[in-house]
Order: C-alpha cells, then structure tokens, then sequence
C-alpha cells in the first residue's frame, strides 16, 4: 500500500466528514487507506463515520488520550508506505497526494514534508514552514522582530522566511495539521512523544527527524485549507497547555540554565496569552449579498430562503473568476462553493485567488445537507443546515 492517512478526531464532526470526502477524491487513484481515530467525541462524530463511510478504518478511543497517543494508536494499524497526519478540519486538493508521493520518491533521507496551508479566508497560514525554536528564535517570535526584519537572517527563523508561501525548500520545522513521511522513519522516531498531550508535538517530532540526519521540506505546489481555530478553542485551559507544551521541548531538547528557564517562563506565558486573546475575535456582521458557484440554478433560490437574503447564481462552468472579483470588489459578500459541481482542489484555489477582508466562503460539500467555512483563523467555524 502507497500510503496512510490518518486523521485524529474530537468534537468536530461536519469538519471531519467534509475532509474525509475530500481524502476520498484525493485518494480516489491510489493504493491508500483513511484510518480515523477518535478521542471519546460527544458530538455523534462515531455514528456519522459509521453511517457516512463504513468503508473507512475508525478507531473508538473511550478516553480523549490526547494528539500524539491518539496519532500513536492509528500509525500502529497503517498498511501504508507512508503516512499523511492530517487535521479533521482541513480540505486536501484532489491532486494533494499524487503530488507530494511524487516529490516524496525523488528525495534522498527524507524526513517530514509539509505544504503550503491557507485558513479559511484565504489567507497563508505562516506555520506552514518553522525554524527551530530556540531561545533566539523564540524571541523574535515573541516580540515581533521576525515583522519588523523580514529579510534579516538574524531575526527572520521561526516562519523560516528564508522561503517565501510559494517557494518549495528544506525547512526545520512542521505543523501538525499536515505532516507526510514514511510509517518506517515514522516508527525509527518512535512516533509523537505521548509525554506532551499537545502543542510541541509536531515541533519535537519535526526535530527529532532532524537529528536523525534526515531532511524537511515545505512543498509549496500544492495548497490545503485548514480551519485551523476549529480544532481548538482557546481557553484558560488551552493557555495552560501551550505553556507546558514549550517547557515540555526545551526541557527537552535544551541545556537548561536559570535565565533561560526565566525567559522561556516569560515567554511562553506571554506568547500563549497573545493567542488566547488572537482567539476571541468580534463577531463579523452579516454579508450584504450571497453568491452562489454552482451549475445548479435552482440551488440559489433554496438558499435564499434558508438564508433570508438574495443569493445570485454565477454558473461556474461560464464564469470567469476575474469578472467575479470585479463584481464582489468593496461589498461584504458571502461565496458559497457547491462541491457538487466545484472540485475541492477548485474551491480552495477560488478562495485563496478570492480573499478579501470583506468576502467570506463557505463549502457545500457533495452529499451533504449543510454549508462550512469559518470567517477567521480563530474562531470554530460556521455550519448552516440546508434541510
């Protein structure tokens, strides 16, 4: 078998089902699996998995074990050459995984690959592409200095800017949401280490391959929408996990002294509030107009009246996506992608080309009976039932 993706569940069951059916299309001509495991949800995301895909492995965990134990537990049952760890709320491209089996096969100590992630706006999600966070690195993350000197090798490391969104490259570190390696160098490592619940595991993980003399790469050719703020929300809770996930690495990985014990307990207390504020986002007002890509006219006039607002039909086969962003230009729209006619890797190209602060998205993904998106990169996200 080609390869394995696995996909760690809690409590985001409409998430999880629309990214399984865009693994389905992207795996649709390969020898692959979708192993799902979940960590004791409470919200029917076991029973949809059953209804939805009893062709699909799922693994029912009785207690929420956390990210790395519950990746742990589907690796081990992976038939796979290699395994794709994939976030429940993110879209792949059809084309995703031929794409980077491809760039897999060419390189030589492979480690980790990642890709290039957009959030639900359409905007790029910079920890697609790290450096090691050291005492250094860290700081300049803490304290903005990365912004204020981009180009200053000295200050630019934590997003590994020495690599633009669109320029494939050797990086240091990964993010969790998407990480592609063979289930042999994955088992070397000894997988997520199960002492972190959270947080530092992708960065641990990512280091550890680096150890081992392997190389990550950033592959930018091809784009995956992760929701990103759906997975977690950012509570006290949340703040407190952050920080003893970045104690957990340096304590780790780091020759200890008592400044830098100090500074790391500054810092990530700091950097771990900011995120916990960066998570309570003002609620956006409501668009002014709802466009519709579809073939399916009719679709339009449900919508409105599920919606209480005019949607306009912009048949998708005609239309030219430059005279869309003409059209949309200074208006709070809503674009609404039908999934039944628009492909995935489609629908995130429209909202990366698309993004404005003014427009929101949302998918209707194919055989469902509902619309998604989330309008930041911070907030759970938005379902609306289509009944």
């Amino acid at each position: 078998m080609q390869l394995s993706v696995i996909i760690l569940n809690y409590n985001v069951r409409y998430f999880l089902e629309q990214c399984v059916l865009s693994v389905q299309e992207a795996i649709a001509g390969l020898d692959a699996e979708i192993i799902v495991i979940d960590n004791n949800s409470s919200d029917y995301s076991c029973l949809m998995m059953k209804t939805q895909f009893p062709e699909v492995k799922l693994i029912q965990n009785q207690e929420n074990f956390g990210f790395p134990k519950g990746n742990n537990i589907g690796v081990e049952q992976a038939g796979g050459k290699y395994i794709c760890i994939l976030n429940p709320d993110t879209v792949v491209a059809e084309d995703t995984f031929t794409k980077i089996l491809a760039f897999a096969e060419e390189k030589q100590d492979l480690g980790i690959i990642g890709c290039k992630l957009i959030d639900g706006t359409g905007s790029f999600l910079p920890e697609s592409k790290r450096g090691i966070p050291t005492p250094w690195v860290a700081f300049t993350k803490i304290f903005g200095l990365y912004k204020v000197f981009p180009k200053w090798n000295l200050f630019n490391q934590y997003y590994a800017q020495h690599l633009n969104e669109n320029q494939t490259g050797k990086v240091e570190i990964l993010v969790g949401a998407f990480m592609f390696l063979e289930k042999d160098l994955y088992q070397k490592l000894n997988g997520f280490d199960e002492n972190c619940f959270m947080y530092a595991d992708d960065i641990d993980l990512s280091y550890r391959a680096l150890l081992l003399k392997k190389s990550n790469y950033y592959f930018h050719e091809t784009t995956v929408l992760h929701y990103k703020g759906e997975s977690t929300v950012k509570d006290e809770l949340y703040m407190k996990r952050f920080q003893d996930a970045m104690n957990f690495f340096y304590q780790k990985h780091f020759k200890k002294s008592w400044f830098f014990s100090f500074f790391i307990q500054v810092g990530t207390w700091f950097f771990s509030f900011v995120k916990m504020f960066q998570g309570k986002t003002k609620i956006k007002p409501l668009p002014e107009s709802y466009i519709l890509y579809s073939e399916n006219e009719n679709l339009s006039e449900k919508l409105a009246s599920i919606l209480e607002n005019k949607v306009s039909f912009l048949d998708f086969k005609k239309e030219k996506m430059v005279n869309s962003s003409l059209i949309l230009k200074g208006k709070k729209a809503e674009i609404i992608l039908d999934n039944h006619y628009v492909s995935f890797k489609k629908c995130i190209n429209i909202i990366e080309t698309l993004k404005d602060k003014n427009i929101t998205f949302k998918i209707f993904p194919k055989n469902t009976n509902y619309i998604i998106g989330s309008n930041s990169r911070n907030d759970r996200g938005q379902i609306r039932k289509i009944q």
